[in-house]
């Protein structure tokens, strides 16, 4: 029996999970595409094959000479245009959408810990400020394949979806995923205090500040190594060079 044709809701929710699969091990087999597969009530195929088709549309990709997939439909570069640059507005209607799929509202999700939230409305604005926080981290962790771009460690306990141009400045791009870098926990308290920058070359620089513990061996480890070092990139949502430079601007001690 064929299925029918995939939903403006049943896209969205692809879109979601094209944002939080890193693209070079999306599979059928890959747990996130069976887990939302089976949420959506498609095969874990098909999800994947959605996945590649809006690698076919991303730019970052082509760049890189990775087409996804050739053929896909036009709903899917309606969902695109719609949401791609519109993030927030992706991360709480899909996030909807896979709650509704499932039976459940919003906020009956696990990961949320909704529980110790006030009631009213601004029960509903701290709800959705954790959707995107966790969209924004599961969208950031994805696309540097869950490696900290400068020391390539791979546990996901240690790892931190840093904000390169911080929360409290930036409201509209509080969960842009190009204002974002996949950090240790170590190297993103320093990036946030400003002992460390990218620059928009996307190299690693250090503050004199580090001169205060010059008799310090881990210093060295931990920081002097890195410097000039290029972080590794990733495969999409490459980091502003615009919030790069604010950063180097505005926050970075030199």
């Amino acid at each position: 029996m064929t299925r029918n044709n995939w939903s403006k809701e049943e896209t969205i929710v692809a879109f979601n999970v094209y944002c939080k699969v890193p693209f070079k091990s999306s599979s059928k087999t890959n747990p996130t595409i069976i887990k939302y597969a089976n949420i959506i009530g498609r095969s874990p195929s098909a999800l994947n094959m959605k996945v590649g088709n809006f690698g076919r549309l991303d730019p970052e990709l082509k760049k890189q000479g990775i087409t996804g997939l050739v053929n896909g439909s036009k709903l899917e570069e309606d969902v695109w245009n719609e949401f791609n640059g519109d993030w927030e507005k992706l991360a709480f209607e899909s996030e909807e959408l896979i709650a509704k799929f499932q039976n459940k509202t919003i906020e009956e999700n696990e990961e949320l810990n909704s529980d110790d939230l006030p009631e009213g409305k601004e029960r509903r604005t701290m709800i959705k400020t954790r959707v995107n926080q966790n969209f924004f981290r599961s969208t950031i962790l994805s696309s540097y394949n869950l490696k900290c771009c400068i020391t390539g460690l791979s546990i996901p306990d240690f790892l931190v979806a840093s904000h390169i141009k911080p929360w409290a400045k930036d409201k509209e791009n509080r969960i842009n995923p190009h204002n974002g870098l996949c950090l240790n926990s170590i190297h993103d308290k320093a990036f946030d205090k400003g002992f460390i920058a990218i620059t928009p070359d996307y190299k690693i620089t250090l503050s004199n500040l580090f001169e205060n513990y010059s008799n310090d061996p881990a210093i060295n480890e931990f920081f002097k190594k890195h410097k000039n070092q290029k972080i590794s990139l990733p495969d999409r949502f490459l980091p502003s060079q615009e919030f790069l430079e604010y950063h180097y601007e505005n926050i970075f001690i030199k």
